[in-house]
């Protein structure tokens, strides 16, 4: 039996968030934030997943004493249940407060797959 979406998109979260957790502690920060990056692009239409991947980039920001980093999340973690209950979410947005928070971006084709499997 195919595996249904939901399962298949919190399997692909669960594994993004060990991976930064696994690169911040090498000491891999930009393949810890690339991790949560990826989360969050996937994460972004589901309002419970939007708002973990915030918290996640806060807690690393915050652990990184990176406070302009820590403040664009804490914003953003505000903003994002508004954000997923108007359905005014930028596609594909990293959600780094080094973006714009309204800028759309590219999604890279292995989280379109993810995303969009039937579109394969």
């Amino acid at each position: 039996m195919a595996e249904d979406r939901p399962a298949r998109i919190a399997r692909f979260l669960a594994g993004e968030y060990r991976a930064a957790r696994t690169a911040e502690q090498a000491g891999d920060i930009a393949a810890a934030w690339r991790h949560l990056e990826r989360a969050h692009v996937v994460a972004q239409a589901r309002p419970i997943p939007h708002c973990r991947s915030h918290w996640a980039m806060l807690r690393l920001a915050l652990r990184l004493r990176d406070w302009r980093e820590a403040a664009g999340q804490a914003i953003r973690l505000t903003l994002a249940p508004i954000g997923n209950l108007t359905g005014r979410l930028p596609p594909g947005n990293v959600g780094r407060a080094r973006v714009s928070a309204f800028a759309p971006m590219a999604i890279p084709p292995d989280l379109e797959a993810i995303l969009h499997p039937e579109s394969r």
